[in-house]
């Protein structure tokens, strides 16, 4: 009997062992299947930056990791160095102090050695910041203007193809819908294009912001400021007004599909169909605001 009673427990933990095999496997193979907008948008217990998706977002990522790896450098060279005074010149070791100031090597050295870590990380700043401003051969333009507190775009390569984009309302969204991210109107643009964006506002200072494209720029009243994107893979890809423009501000997200440019072509003939009426009925959202 003893002999079966240990053949069985070995059968049972065999037995879970398989049923824990399967349940990673499975975990895995969802993670892996998993639609490229899932890499596209925060994910819980996440660390570090979004997934680039521009080459916009690519040199900001290298240059956050260089200068990371420089503050990292700098912080255990600066813990280091008071652990060595700490034990080197503690009053045990040094019952009567010493006294003297100047040294000129040291304060050469902490004078030039800063100015050279900034240099380095200036040289390539400044380079990103040219990088991101404008791109000179843009495939299409987009106008974003932002609203109190929803989003409008306008394509004016596309006979002023005109539209708004609200938030959807906790209670109407689907299951598969993100909260305070899904819109009903998506920015829809091709891949592989270089993409001039024009920010402006209609009202207060807002920020369209989509971490994993690496854009954000301002929209301020009665200016009209200038940045582009050249998304990498079709996806949709989430972002967020990220100034502070007033009671709704945490309820105008930005959602933009890339698609091919197959697929834009037919939205775009879709799209001027269906809002070519310039539809101006109040919506829910903004008739609850002007109430």
């Amino acid at each position: 009997m003893q002999y079966d009673m240990w053949a069985h427990l070995r059968q049972r933990a065999a037995l879970a062992t398989g049923k824990s095999i399967a349940a990673i496997s499975f975990c895995l193979t969802l993670l892996l299947a998993a639609p490229p907008a899932f890499a596209q948008m925060p994910r819980p217990w996440q660390m570090g930056l979004q997934d680039a998706h521009s080459p916009v977002m690519e040199k900001i990522a290298d240059l956050n990791d260089m200068v990371l790896v420089i503050i990292t450098a700098i912080t255990i060279f600066v813990a280091g160095l008071l652990v060595w005074v700490m034990i080197r010149y503690n009053a045990k070791r040094n019952p009567v102090p010493g006294r003297w100031s100047h040294n000129t090597t040291v304060e050469v050295l902490w004078t030039v050695l800063p100015v050279l870590i900034l240099v380095v990380i200036a040289i390539p700043s400044f380079r990103l910041v040219y990088f991101e401003d404008r791109t000179f051969n843009p495939d299409m333009t987009v106008k974003v203007t932002g609203h109190q507190w929803y989003w409008e775009y306008t394509y004016p390569d596309a006979a002023g193809l005109d539209f708004n984009s609200y938030i959807v309302a906790d209670d109407a969204l689907k299951p598969d819908q993100p909260r305070l991210l899904t819109v009903d109107n998506q920015l829809v643009v091709p891949v592989g294009k270089n993409i001039r964006i024009l920010t402006t506002s209609g009202d207060v200072i807002h920020s369209f912001y989509i971490p994993s494209l690496g854009v954000q720029r301002y929209a301020i009243p009665g200016r009209t400021i200038e940045t582009w994107v050249k998304i990498d893979k079709p996806g949709v890809y989430y972002g967020e007004c990220n100034q502070i423009c007033g009671e709704n501000h945490s309820r105008m997200p930005i959602s933009i599909r890339a698609v091919t440019d197959t697929e834009f072509t037919a939205w775009l003939a879709e799209a001027k169909t269906k809002f070519s009426a310039n539809e101006t009925e109040a919506h829910p959202v903004l008739a609850a605001n002007i109430r």
